[in-house]
């Protein structure tokens, strides 16, 4: 088959070669970015303790390409400096003088590669020319003479995340005021059926899929179970929190620098690429209840020899879980709001009758099981219903987070040989294991069909009934046997080479895998297993098609043996996996001609890839044979290419313009899509505090893989049966209609015929550096997707149908939209909703629009150094429509049934002085829609509809007691605050898991030592 070539954007770095000085003061850190010499020597300045005069008019203008590396203070005067047409004087009072160079001509535009520098006298002959770390600028694959581009980059550096007291990379990626999405949070009953330990990170709430995560510039394999049982997406749990250097987030259309998936934005994971000597890292948490004690080890070090060198470290974490019995305000049923009527205890022993009511089991056989569930059993009442035998307990029997045990290793290494040729490799693997609750097993009669909730007639009775048991902890031996065990092992090489071809080319082949292969076990109740304990054997069918058992009520009332609960326990282990390859040469030109502003810069890519995923699930759990439990298979792979190309034109010393332009072409299940998309941008400074800057782009996305591949499957769900409620009890709640939470089957198979999803974006604004001390950004952001790819929500379905059945809310019953909607809902002859099928589709549309603002004060003081940096976004808009003849959902209304808030905010005051350092961070989350208004049931009078803003802080403060030794202490949850009240929000834990825990106050205190090498 005849292979063809793609482009594929790679991140490249400026680099240097600057001749050193033979004597110095010690080296130290120095990080100072690309921007404006004065800007950069006001910054050495405070970096290094040197004192910097300068002439501030004759700088204007001036640029330099920036310093960093562990140097002396002449050192990175001479790299700041290089062809600036200004050179470096000491007084004699030890301050450094800035004048102009006598052989200096006029100042040059900065170059991303220094030309040579001039002979050093014969003292200095022997020393090596210094040369600057790559240094990897997300958005672009062209070397940058700009820290700042026409589209807005937020970094988060390894500094940030102790000063933030973040403790896991989840948790960091959360504080990100861009970070909107509802995903599913350690405590969500769907993250624990479908992709148990994992966690993503949603940029612009247009869904984890659509956010594309990196680690040092390259894509990583997919968490091999799909998000929700429906879309692939990145783990981001099990990353190395202590092995970051920084963290680069490119939000808006990057698909034509990154391809596929970047369409709300691009996470780069940057590992630390530098080490001398050894440094070891330790760090210890717990609650301030004493639960939910934590370990976190790093260790990293690195050598060279002759032409080799090698930087690696290791990262150990260790988590105890915390439940939720262990916090008061969940550990019951009764902590519902308004208990008396949604505070029931959960149903362990119920049996009903036709007409669903409750039949009274009597004081005294609840009172025979009271010592079960840690003695909480008891006789309960339902409002409406009856009497039950319930445990409130049994609600708390979940995890909020989870058990976690894991390691990860990292080693970047390299190789310099004698034609300027560099080979390179770095190589990470993990492995982690996780455990949760997800809730204690259940049981009622699943005919093979697979109806769980069917009733049977009762010959002892002689009447149709419904039994349901919930198991307590006591029968199940321990709350150790219904753990979900996931076992993660993740695996990454990438190795090639990197070189010069001619005098003006640089270029990388590279060649990349990643792979992620789990073990996942739920436990499981085996269906026919438990209705032979249960009921006894099937003794035929009645009339009207019912199943016929002999059952003793006696039987539902006696606790089971641990013997008799194994022989109807199993577990169900799947063994997914995922990959993805990529093969990609780049040319770059830093140089390619000259503008009136400088010199173009070029680069151009080819690229293969593959990428392939296999659930493997066990072969029972997909047939009728686990209770409430009905899997769909999937496997696939797809293959592309791409080729693309990109331009930075310095029209004007003021002006630069990029572009970039790349076609992908994906070939899967018969099919070979493609799409050509670009992107555009600007840069002005109209003055040299002042960057004025726009971007456009255009981005797709293939479908998922599990979208096309999936198998057909069944899960089990709830809805609204709004036709029933509104037919049969006019006028009421749709909380208190006897149809509004009726289970279902859902079922789902994929689509082989989804196009890919497409999206355009612009960004525009501006950013302020009037002092050094002072710099203030504002960007307007706008996304526009279509075809976008998702499951229908069963429920809309639901109210989908009502409206199609009574030609209400603008529908037609003939019209397409109501002949597909009608074809989903299947009904029993009864009328009794049974089954939604709700496979995906493409959308007509879902765009968002905001602003993002940011700002850095920075302050010297004689009681120490201050720093304030704040961030804030503000979404206009968010829109949907699910199909092309329905009316667009604003998804910040009322009943709109999204739980996604309008703002976020973060702030962080931080001090610094004599080896002492202290910050504390606040994070604000908009206001979000309460309990009934995400249940699209809120009606005027009801409380809410939205819960207000809410605060949290962390607080750090630190020592460093010499160069190689620091300590430092962190408290998450400053003041301690529970998840706010929302009297509407009824389901077990009663507030919104995907925002909220009740964690608490927790502690970490970390202590940081260095072996050798150069000051921490």
């Amino acid at each position: 088959m005849r292979l063809k070539f793609r482009h594929l954007l790679l991140s490249l770095a400026c680099s240097a070669a600057l001749s050193a000085h033979a004597q110095e003061p010690p080296a130290r850190p120095i990080d100072i970015p690309a921007g404006s010499l004065a800007g950069a020597l006001d910054a050495l300045s405070r970096q290094s303790g040197t004192q910097v005069v300068y002439p501030a008019d004759q700088l204007r203008g001036v640029e330099t390409g920036g310093v960093q590396g562990t140097l002396t203070s002449d050192q990175a005067l001479d790299r700041l400096l290089a062809g600036s047409g200004f050179a470096a004087r000491r007084g004699e009072s030890g301050a450094v003088v800035i004048v102009r160079s006598d052989a200096a001509a006029p100042a040059p535009a900065p170059r991303a590669q220094a030309e040579p520098a001039p002979a050093a006298p014969a003292a200095q002959a022997e020393e090596p020319p210094a040369v600057l770390e790559t240094l990897q600028v997300t958005g672009s694959r062209i070397p940058r003479t700009q820290i700042e581009g026409p589209a807005p980059i937020t970094v988060v550096t390894a500094a940030d995340i102790k000063a933030g007291g973040f403790v896991s990379v989840p948790d960091v990626l959360a504080s990100l005021t861009q970070n909107g999405g509802e995903t599913q949070s350690q405590q969500s009953a769907g993250g624990a059926d479908f992709s148990p330990g994992a966690q993503q990170v949603d940029l612009r709430a247009l869904g984890p899929n659509h956010t594309l995560v990196l680690v040092n510039g390259r894509r990583i394999a997919d968490f091999p179970l799909p998000f929700g049982g429906r879309s692939n997406f990145t783990d981001i749990s099990s990353l190395p929190l202590g092995m970051i250097d920084r963290i680069e987030v490119l939000t808006g259309s990057a698909s034509a620098i990154y391809g596929s998936d970047a369409i709300s934005g691009v996470v780069n994971l940057i590992l630390k690429r530098e080490a001398d000597g050894t440094t070891i890292d330790y760090r210890y948490g717990q609650t301030e209840r004493g639960d939910g004690a934590s370990h976190r080890l790093n260790i990293s070090g690195g050598l060279g020899k002759g032409n080799f060198n090698v930087v690696a470290g290791l990262e150990y974490r260790a988590q105890d879980p915390i439940w939720g019995f262990q916090r008061r305000q969940q550990d019951s049923s009764f902590d519902a709001p308004n208990p008396s009527r949604y505070g029931y205890p959960p149903r362990n022993f119920l049996i009903t009758d036709w007409w669903d009511d409750y039949i009274d089991p009597g004081e005294d056989t609840c009172a025979a099981l009271s010592g079960l569930n840690e003695g909480t059993m008891q006789h309960a009442y339902r409002r409406n219903y009856g009497y039950y035998c319930g445990s409130d307990r049994a609600v708390a029997y979940r995890t909020m987070v989870s058990e976690r045990d894991g390691v990860n290793l990292f080693a970047s290494m390299g190789y310099d040989m004698a034609n300027g040729m560099r080979w390179f490799a770095d190589v990470q693997a993990g492995r982690h294991e996780v455990s949760l609750f997800r809730a204690p097993r259940s049981w009622s009669l699943m005919t093979p069909d697979g109806i769980e909730w069917d009733y049977f007639y009762n010959q002892n009775t002689d009447q149709l009934e419904y039994w349901q048991r919930q198991f307590t902890v006591e029968e199940m031996g321990g709350l150790g046997t219904g753990m979900v065990n996931t076992v993660q092992k993740t695996f990454g090489v990438t190795t090639g080479f990197t070189g010069t071809i001619g005098s003006d080319w640089d270029y990388e082949a590279a060649l990349s895998h990643s792979q992620y292969r789990a073990r996942i076990s739920w436990p499981q109740i085996v269906a026919s297993a438990a209705n032979d304990l249960f009921l006894g054997p099937l003794l035929g069918y009645d009339g009207d098609g019912y199943p016929i058992y002999d059952a003793d009520y006696s039987r539902m009332y006696t606790p089971l043996t641990r013997a008799e609960y194994d022989s109807i326990f199993a577990r169900t282990t799947y063994n997914p996996e995922s990959e993805t390859q990529n093969l990609s040469f780049t040319l770059t030109n830093a140089s390619l001609f000259e503008m009136a502003g400088g010199s173009a810069g070029f680069a151009a890519t080819a690229e293969l890839g593959r990428q392939s995923y296999d659930l493997k699930p066990d072969p029972l759990a997909t047939e009728y044979y686990y209770y409430s439990w009905k899997d769909s298979d999937g496997a696939g792979s797809r293959n592309r290419w791409a080729l693309a190309g990109e331009m930075r034109l310095p029209v004007l010393e003021t002006l630069n313009l990029s572009v970039a332009g790349r076609y992908d072409q994906y070939r899967f299940a018969g099919r070979d899509p493609g799409k050509f998309t670009w992107s555009a941008g600007m840069e002005w400074r109209p003055l040299d505090s002042l960057l004025v800057r726009g971007s456009y782009g255009t981005a797709f996305r293939a479908p998922d893989l599990h979208y096309v591949f999936t198998g057909p499957g069944n899960d089990e769900t709830s809805v609204v049966d709004y036709y029933r409620c509104d037919t049969e009890e006019a006028g009421e709640n749709y909380d208190d209609c006897s149809y509004g939470d009726e289970g279902i089957i859902r079922s789902r198979v994929g689509n082989r015929d989804l196009e890919p999803e497409t999206s355009d974006s612009w960004t525009a604004g501006m950013v302020w550096s009037p002092t050094s001390w002072l710099d203030l950004s504002l960007d307007y952001f706008s996304i526009d997707m279509r075809n976008q790819v998702q499951d229908l929500r069963a429920n809309d379905v639901m109210q989908r149908e009502r409206d199609c059945r009574l030609g209400i809310n603008g529908q037609s019953p003939s019209s397409a939209t109501c002949a597909d909607v009608l074809g989903r809902v299947t009904r029993t002859p009864s009328g009794a909703i049974y089954g939604v099928h709700v496979n995906p589709i493409n959308i007509a549309r879902e765009q968002t629009s905001g602003v993002d603002f940011s700002a850095n004060l920075r302050m010297e003081t004689r009681l120490g150094d201050f720093g304030l940096s704040g961030a804030y976004t503000w979404v206009r808009e968010h829109d949907i429509q699910e199909y092309p003849d329905e009316p667009v959902v604003d998804m910040f209304a009322v009943n709109s049934g999204f739980d996604i808030p309008r703002s976020k905010a973060s702030l962080r005051l931080s001090w610094q002085r004599n080896g002492w350092s202290a910050a504390i961070q606040g994070r604000r989350l908009g206001s979000l829609p309460n309990g009934w208004s995400y249940d699209e049931v809120w009606e005027e009078g009801d409380p809410g509809p939205k819960i207000g803003a809410t605060y949290r802080y962390n607080a750090t403060v630190g020592f460093q007691f010499n160069d190689h030794s620091q300590i430092s202490l962190a408290v998450v949850n400053l003041m301690d605050k529970a998840p706010p009240h929302d009297p509407t929000y009824t389901s077990y834990p009663y507030y919104d898991i995907s925002w909220f825990d009740t964690e608490g106050r927790s502690f970490y205190l970390q202590y940081t030592h260095k072996f050798g090498g150069e000051p921490l």
